[in-house]
């Protein structure tokens, strides 16, 4: 494949239109494998292209976050949006509805109480302040989930770590959040980054005591990263998955409905993991999403709920009742099963929200995500007062 930005992307668009998902996924990016296997880019497409699906306008690009340029192509109707490196890979893939509306502050959030600045840590990702114009002792540095998340958390129209900072700031919380990028393992994917974002705290006005709030697999890091840190007042972990990764595909390809074959292929590949052949040097190819063997040996080395458990910290855990990719049978269980016992731990479920903690009625499924929402006001409330109460 060219490449050329834009000819990679128009590549990328016709194969999209001829149903061929795993070419497709096979531009991706690692980071991105991780987050979109072809069975879920399939049923994303299916619910925003219209028939007949054509292209109805020309490429344009512009420069994106870490030497990226982002390409968007109109399609039927949607627009996809992809980020391309100068080697033809995709890092970052959506589809935008035609007439998507913008991000809106939620009603939560009083711009008018805080101020944002952008920074670097340490010479590495981007990275936002958002501080109150009256800090109530508290600061968060927020985690994105797995894959290549920008520092709000960007899915499709939402973005809701933009919404956890805003609701937080409103409320007198001091916040960090910062671009992800690629790594060979999950420690250097966050860690760093994070560590880097603490100390940025360290030196804002009115913060006393610090914490790390994680969304997905930025809550099964967390633990790591206050351990690393040493100085942590708190863990807030929002849809923090304690199933091992390559488990939760399998259960998730089956929860999706995927066809039989591409079920079997997450099987054969979360075997290889769990196995004893599993070597730094077997083939990306060979694994789960195409991540390396450095990843997937730092996450089998890595007990999540096991690291909360010898922080001597308090830990909130947050759980939507809807959420299929981290649910309360598979993953919050084993958090209430760990943690069982700690009168510092607590725990809210919210039973009518998705992953994204938003809420909604009936099953959740992959199409919820490019439906535009803001995270539930109960969730910021929560989490405000447990900070503001914490240490």
């Amino acid at each position: 494949m060219s490449r050329d930005p834009v000819a990679t992307a128009t590549a990328v668009v016709a194969m999209l239109i001829d149903g061929r998902f795993g070419e497709v996924a096979g531009r991706f990016a690692p980071g991105l494998r991780a987050a979109v296997p072809p069975g879920d880019l399939r049923s994303a497409w299916a619910t925003v292209a219209a028939a007949p699906v054509a292209v109805t306008g020309p490429a344009e690009s512009e420069p994106g976050q870490a030497g990226l340029v982002r390409v968007r192509v109109p399609v039927g109707g949607c627009t996809v949006v992809m980020s391309v490196d100068d080697r033809g890979v995709l890092h970052g893939l959506r589809f935008a509805p035609a007439s998507a509306p913008q991000w809106a502050p939620p009603s939560y959030a009083d711009p008018r109480s805080f101020a944002e600045r952008e920074i670097t840590l340490g010479g590495g990702p981007g990275a936002t302040v958002t501080a109150p114009s009256a800090a109530g002792g508290a600061g968060v540095v927020l985690l994105a989930g797995g894959g290549p998340f920008d520092r709000d958390g960007s899915s499709g129209p939402n973005k809701p770590l933009k919404d956890l900072a805003w609701g937080l700031a409103t409320r007198g919380v001091t916040v960090v959040r910062f671009d992800k990028a690629p790594a060979p393992t999950m420690t250097e994917e966050y860690v760093p980054a994070a560590l880097a974002a603490l100390d940025v705290l360290r030196r804002e006005p009115g913060v006393e005591r610090l914490f790390v709030a994680g969304h997905s697999m930025g809550g099964k890091v967390a633990p790591r990263v206050a351990e690393a840190d040493g100085a942590v007042a708190g863990l807030v972990i929002l849809a923090g998955d304690a199933q091992p990764m390559h488990h939760a595909a399998v259960r998730v390809a089956r929860h999706l409905g995927l066809d039989p074959s591409t079920v079997e292929g997450f099987g054969r590949r979360a075997a290889l993991v769990d196995g004893p052949g599993l070597t730094p040097e077997t083939p990306a190819a060979e694994l789960p999403f195409g991540l390396p063997a450095s990843y997937w040996l730092d996450l089998r080395g890595y007990d999540p709920v096991a690291a909360a458990v010898a922080l001597p910290v308090p830990v909130f855990l947050g759980q939507g009742g809807r959420d299929y990719q981290v649910t309360v049978a598979d993953d919050l269980t084993r958090w209430r099963t760990g943690l069982a016992g700690r009168a510092d731990v607590t725990v809210r479920v919210y039973e009518r929200l998705d992953h994204l903690f938003r809420p909604g009625a009936g099953p959740s499924t992959p199409a919820d995500y490019a439906r535009p929402g803001h995270v539930d006001a109960a969730v910021i409330s929560d989490v405000a007062e447990w900070v503001a109460r914490v240490g």
